[in-house]
């Protein structure tokens, strides 16, 4: 997916039409425009360059919307539009001016009407030629239209001050509606402000200040007191306090000290640190979490299709009804035209759908930046609607509700001494990364000076390789069984790591995981937060998974489980919806990237797991604090609180007005309050969301 800047998008129904032009234009496989940052992402048909793309959009965008451009992201905005802002203002104060003189007195009335006539052309000018220019491209009802129509429709029929005065009302309540905006995308943009201007680059001639994305791989870079760091990688030198909230959503500082894996994004506290880095910044921590948010858009949640949907037939539906109220009461009841005229005139103004266009998709993105604040990266509005219907929920254990760091805890041998028996898990674990043969290594005290060969990790079994031309095996009791061999039955709690050598049977080791500390609480605050049931899925053996879920008061466990084993009871769990709802499931590691992309919603621990698992999910908890899912499913079902109560409240107010504006209760000024005040309450009440 790649990604254009437009500036100059000061309206959701410009978004909206945008993203539905670009739509149609060869080769564009697929579009969406986010209206609070003001980006267009696409994704091209064939071969065709962004070059070529650009150029199209460029002209597309001459044709449609010539007040919106494509603009590099890294130039500020251009100085036309900030000129273009504080011109509104003057024309707005000078229309009022004439506005009020034109009440005064002593003046005649032709006097007061070409004062009305100015106020009128300077105010409404823009809003008339963007009416005519939309016109004549074949775009009928947008605001601009309906305004256009209906004030000019009011000076047909002698009401001057009142056409001046909804157009002044309509200009000033869009002057506030983009103050709000502006302001709500500053404060959007400051919840994910976490790239790094800078890196501090070792060299042989000292340092050198450079752009994070020119450093490679291997290269050291320092931090100072203060400043952000910019990659991800090991502490080399130094020790200091790192505020990573930005991150992780933690308030209090972490301490870092040499060896330890850093991410960049936090910020120096104290001491200086120097960096070994390990990623460059493209696939960096800072770099994936601005990808993450900025682009989570694209996937919208039904509310927003729906209400994108809704807008395009509401609209030319209320205009019909304007034009049969100006029409039918005078031909068949005998009304005076002028009369329903002006009623219809309220209609037009009523019709625009801004309220929702606007509140709905700035909600959402709303929802998105404070789950980011919070350590939580949501890759969907759709995702983080989903959140809201999830009834169960399915944790893994290692490395989920457990810290995945293990230690050995007891070793039986037979026939060969203890020492041996973890010499021998440690040859043919030595070039595994998983958490267990870590902590087998870590425990082994003797050199690995024997040489093995052909290993092999058989995927949810153990595993194996050649010692001295005889089959060395290392995994669960159920593997071995299948050899023909008969392992004993362990006593403790914990993981066990059944040894064969030559087809003997040679013991059993005993590796202990501990409960992290806040997954009792991450349990009982899903089931107050009204989760229908929790499943803990793991392949230990049952005495452990039991103790594990009897501890944590997991609802239900299932143990001695395969990576496929998993993916089917996910699968069967999300077809009975009647007694499930939506499914969400939480892991950490490789083996979980099918579950994770099988379940309705798939949740990842961002700082311990495996890149995979990252990729493959919809949701990220950047802390590996399990008590971040209840977190984000209270910021789901406010934020859809929140879209919901302006929907609800816009259509409540509109269809007031529509019906007083029908009965000839309601005048122009009360026709404006239901447009653009609406809009403004609405947007105020989607920033809501950000103080969650």
């Amino acid at each position: 997916m790649k990604q254009v800047q437009l500036t100059g998008i000061d309206c959701a129904a410009c978004a909206i039409k945008i993203e539905s032009n670009v739509k149609r234009l060869p080769n564009v496989k697929s579009c969406s425009v986010n209206f609070a940052t003001q980006k267009l992402n696409y994704e091209l048909t064939g071969n065709q360059a962004a070059t070529v793309f650009e150029t199209e959009l460029a002209d597309l965008l001459k044709k449609t919307e010539p007040d919106v451009m494509v603009q590099s992201t890294n130039q500020p905005e251009p100085t036309s539009q900030k000129w273009s802002f504080n011109v509104n203002l003057i024309r707005i104060i000078a229309s009022a001016l004439l506005l009020g003189l034109s009440y005064l007195p002593a003046v005649h009335t032709t006097g007061q009407v070409l004062l009305l006539l100015s106020a009128f052309l300077i105010i409404g000018y823009d809003i008339i030629w963007k009416a005519v220019f939309n016109i004549f491209h074949g775009q009928w009802f947008d605001e601009n239209f309906l305004m256009s129509v209906a004030t000019i429709g009011a000076f047909g029929i002698g009401q001057y001050a009142e056409a001046v005065g909804v157009m002044l009302f309509y200009q000033v309540g869009e002057y506030f509606q983009t103050l709000a905006i502006n302001h709500s995308r500053q404060s959007i943009a400051s919840l994910v402000a976490i790239k790094p201007a800078f890196a501090n680059q070792k060299t042989t001639t000292g340092l050198q200040r450079v752009a994070p994305e020119s450093v490679q791989v291997g290269e050291t870079i320092v931090v100072k007191p203060g400043e952000k760091v910019p990659l991800d990688g090991i502490v080399i030198d130094g020790t200091s306090f790192v505020n990573t909230a930005a991150i992780t959503g933690e308030s209090v500082p972490r301490a870092f000290k040499s060896g330890d894996t850093i991410l960049s994004g936090g910020i120096n506290q104290s001491g200086l640190l120097s960096i070994e880095v390990t990623k460059p910044y493209a696939d960096s921590t800072v770099a994936k979490i601005l990808d993450l948010v900025e682009n989570a858009s694209s996937q919208k949640a039904p509310t927003e299709n729906f209400i994108t949907r809704f807008a395009k037939v509401y609209t030319p539906i209320v205009v019909g009804f304007a034009l049969l109220l100006a029409i039918v009461p005078p031909l068949f009841f005998g009304g005076v035209f002028a009369d329903w005229l002006y009623r219809a005139l309220i209609f037009l103004v009523i019709s625009c759908p801004c309220a929702l266009v606007i509140s709905i998709p700035l909600g959402f993105f709303a929802g998105i930046g404070t789950a980011s604040k919070n350590g939580i990266l949501v890759k969907g509005s759709n995702y983080l609607e989903a959140l809201n219907d999830v009834q169960t929920v399915v944790f893994d254990k290692t490395g989920t509700l457990t810290k995945g760091t293990f230690t050995v805890t007891a070793i039986h041998p037979i026939g060969v001494t203890s020492d041996r028996l973890l010499h021998l898990a440690a040859l043919v674990e030595q070039n595994s990364n998983h958490p267990i043969a870590q902590s087998i290594l870590a425990a082994n005290q003797a050199a690995l000076t024997e040489s093995i060969s052909a290993v092999r990790e058989i995927a949810g079994h153990g595993v194996q390789g050649q010692l001295d031309d005889q089959l060395l095996q290392a995994g669960k009791a159920s593997w071995l069984t299948e050899s023909g061999l008969t392992p004993l039955e362990p006593t403790e709690i914990g993981t066990s790591i059944h040894l064969a050598y030559a087809g003997q049977y040679l013991g059993y080791l005993v590796i202990a995981d501990t409960l992290k500390p806040d997954a009792q609480t991450a349990i009982q605050q899903l089931k107050t937060a009204g989760i229908r049931q929790t499943i803990m899925l793991t392949g230990d053996n049952q005495a452990v998974a039991s103790a594990v879920s009897q501890t944590l008061g997991i609802d239900r466990v299932e143990s001695e489980l395969l990576p496929q084993d998993k993916v089917a009871l996910v699968a069967a769990l999300t077809d009975d919806r009647a007694t499930n709802g939506k499914i969400a499931f939480v892991g950490d590691g490789i083996n979980d990237t099918p579950v994770l992309a099988r379940a309705d919603v798939g949740v990842a621990m961002g700082g311990l797991g495996s890149d995979a698992a990252i990729e493959a999910a919809d949701i990220v908890l950047m802390s590996d604090e399990p008590t971040k899912l209840a977190t984000a499913i209270s910021i789901a079902r406010f934020t859809r609180k929140i879209v919901w109560q302006n929907i609800i409240f816009a259509l409540a107010v509109k269809g007031l007005f529509l019906l007083l504006g029908a009965f000839g209760i309601a005048t122009m000024w009360e026709a404006v309050f239901a447009d653009v005040g609406v809009t403004l309450i609405a947007i105020l009440n989607a920033l809501r969301i950000m103080k969650k």
